[in-house]
């Protein structure tokens, strides 16, 4: 009896610790924790730079290159800057994002190096500087996809 007892102890304990373990690895970072008046005046930039890309008539078609792993921005609009910059945010795990600035070479194609093998779902962003950008496009996409996503002011679909 004593065995038992002292096994339904030792397992509790083990588990515990297994868990305390994996709870502290897989720290995803989500809580902020920081002056909310703060995040309230980010809601409103961005915001803002949503409604001034409606106002250029800003749309982009992004497509991935399967074979060469290019990544291709159509960008149309009232607007053309000489550079993009590309976030590709990952939903729950921000150590995964990645970043890269698109050269304009021609009629508002811009295109960069992508990553090989991109996989799972991604939230985009599209912007014409790294800071104080006055206009940004978002989207999401899950690759590979051979298809082009559309990237709209504020994220709304394209039938809107």
């Amino acid at each position: 009896m004593a065995v038992v007892l002292i096994g339904i102890l030792l397992s509790s304990i083990m588990f515990s610790i297994t868990f305390a373990v994996m709870s502290v690895k897989s720290f995803d970072g989500m809580v902020v924790q920081e002056d909310y008046y703060k995040h309230g005046k980010a809601i409103n930039m961005v915001l803002a730079k949503q409604d001034r890309a409606r106002e250029l008539n800003l749309s982009a078609d992004l497509r991935l290159d399967p074979l060469t792993s290019d990544i291709v921005i159509d960008l149309s609009g009232d607007a053309r800057p000489d550079r993009l910059y590309l976030d590709l945010i990952f939903p729950t795990e921000d150590d995964r994002d990645q970043s890269f600035v698109l050269e304009h070479v021609r009629d508002g194609r811009y295109i960069t190096q992508g990553p090989d093998n991109l996989r799972y779902r991604w939230y985009l962003q599209i912007q014409p500087a790294l800071e104080d950008a006055d206009w940004r496009l978002t989207g999401e996409a899950t690759f590979p996809d051979e298809n082009s996503v559309t990237l709209l002011p504020g994220g709304r679909k394209a039938s809107e």
